[in-house]
């Protein structure tokens, strides 16, 4: 296993991360941001208001994209130790 094979398998694990990860925050941002302005106009000053919201929302999409996110996750394990011989030479 050259240097080559760890940099492109390291890169594809960091990529796989930031796909995965992306739509959670993603909403978490919309979220907050979506409740800070609320909070803004109607002058309520409460820090623990975005909590449950971003939680709930955050849960629902888990719900909705954690198929697609479970099977990136597997297809990428499931290729790293198909190939795994191929490491050890």
């Amino acid at each position: 296993m050259t240097i080559d094979d760890v940099t492109a398998i390291t890169g594809e694990a960091l990529f796989l991360i930031i796909k995965t990860a992306a739509p959670l925050l993603l909403v978490s941002l919309a979220v907050g941001l979506i409740i800070s302005i609320f909070q803004t106009v109607t002058s309520i000053q409460e820090q623990t208001l975005t909590f449950v919201p971003k939680v709930v929302c955050i849960f629902l999409t888990l719900m909705v994209l954690g198929h697609w996110m479970a099977n990136g996750m597997t297809d990428f394990m499931t290729r790293l130790w198909s190939d795994f011989s191929l490491y050890i030479r």
